[in-house]
């Protein structure tokens, strides 16, 4: 047993797929228990019961579906208007668009591609240094995944089995936050840009408003339509989607019919590996659940530390650590059941707890020496991955400093909560 656990850590540090992994480490476990293997097939069809299961496909191909559109010329251009004219602007500009279309297609890679090309040279015409506008922009892709509606929200959400409405809101304050920090520090940095200011113009702000008039209702379809108890998750997912689509395809006509099918492959793709990491998962956590390794990991854990200050400080540092090696949506899957439980003894909330974890494995994006944005930037910008480290070095130290904060005051998490 020993030997093929093992075998299967070297097969994983080989690149071999993930899911493979957990689904082999679950039949050893359940064979090493005497338990008939059918279990496992039939955790994985339970996925079909889950609640808000539809949901994730559905924002994820609207998300794709804007960013094949002229959607975010269209944010960016609005965003200049309305912030363009402040010292420092832009880097406003950039922050708050990466924001909003992350916590749509629920991937930053996808954002730092899709916006770069418009980001990355308007900044360096705007006067900013060359490392801060790639340091912003590699940065930004990931700011936008505490807010609704993020897939890693929705997908924690579904693992911790606590409401989806509620992670929306709680993710509102602690993602202000983040983006609160990251812009005095690029307002500071943009007092040096040689750039005259541009005046304001509500002429150009109309402008905008009305060229990017048909994606405006989008937040308030979602997020409206949700927190005012109109429509569930799932029935607010089929909505976007159906609306995003009309909008695109048949009304503005920026993406072709003939187009969909390769649009639908490559969102569905997304959705299909965190569909069969969670399948096999499940199966895999059920085991550890009837072994008692959280009941271990809780005797481990309380030999190390004795009070929730000390808990979350020792969370913190796994959690970057593991930020570093392994993509989020992998680790809410297998690192959330775990720590749930242990959390919950320390008298952590469960809506807390998904905040900061969130929080925290997106710095692992950011984090080298695997940071996924970092190799994305340098592949998009065609920089060298230590100029990227380099760049993104200011901004993980205050986002670092943004989830000490949301850490620690949990009220930041739980203020919006309904009673």
């Amino acid at each position: 047993m020993i030997i093929l656990s093992l075998a299967l850590i070297i097969l994983a540090l080989l690149g071999a797929p993930l899911f493979t992994i957990i689904a082999a480490s679950a039949i050893l476990g359940y064979h090493q228990e005497g338990i008939d293997l059918m279990a496992i097939a039939i955790e994985i069809l339970g996925l079909a019961g889950l609640p808000f299961l539809s949901s994730i496909p559905l924002f994820t191909f609207a998300g794709y579906l804007l960013s094949e559109s002229r959607a975010p010329n269209r944010l960016v251009r609005l965003s200049g208007a309305l912030l363009g004219w402040i010292p420092g602007g832009l880097a406003l500009v950039a922050l708050s668009v990466c924001a909003l279309f992350t916590a749509f297609t629920g991937a930053s890679g996808v954002t730092i591609i899709a916006l770069g090309a418009i980001l990355f040279p308007a900044l360096k015409q705007d006067g900013y240094p060359d490392p801060f506008n790639l340091g912003l922009v590699t940065t930004a892709g990931s700011l936008g995944l505490l807010f609704a509606p993020s897939l890693p929200l929705i997908l924690y959400g579904v693992i911790a089995e606590v409401s989806i409405d509620h992670l929306f809101r709680a993710g509102i304050l602690p993602g202000l936050l983040m983006l609160l920090m990251l812009s005095g520090y690029s307002l500071w940095i943009g007092r040096h840009t040689e750039k005259p200011l541009t005046p304001f113009s509500p002429r150009e702000l109309a402008a905008a408003i009305r060229e990017a008039g048909w994606e405006l209702p989008l937040p308030i379809v979602v997020l409206g339509g949700i927190y005012s108890g109109f429509f569930a998750v799932s029935e607010a997912a089929a909505v976007t989607a159906i609306y995003v689509l009309i909008v695109e395809v048949v009304i503005l006509r920026e993406i072709r019919i003939r187009e969909l099918p390769r649009v639908m492959r490559e969102s569905m793709l997304l959705v299909g590996g965190i569909l069969i990491i969670l399948g096999v998962s499940l199966a895999s956590t059920n085991y550890m659940i009837d072994a008692g390794v959280p009941q271990q990991l809780l005797g481990w854990v309380a030999g190390l530390v004795s009070s929730q200050a000390s808990f979350l400080a020792l969370l913190l540092v796994f959690l970057l650590i593991l930020g570093a090696i392994l993509d989020i949506f992998s680790a809410i899957v297998l690192v959330v059941p775990l720590i749930l439980p242990i959390a919950t003894q320390y008298g952590v909330h469960p809506v807390h707890l998904g905040i900061v974890f969130l929080a925290a494995m997106q710095l692992g994006y950011l984090t080298p020496p695997v940071g996924l944005n970092l190799f994305i930037a340098s592949y998009r910008f065609d920089k060298p991955i230590m100029s990227v480290y380099a760049a993104t070095l200011p901004f993980l130290i205050i986002l670092m400093f943004s989830v000490i904060i949301m850490t620690y005051w949990s009220a930041l998490s739980l203020l919006l909560l309904p009673d």
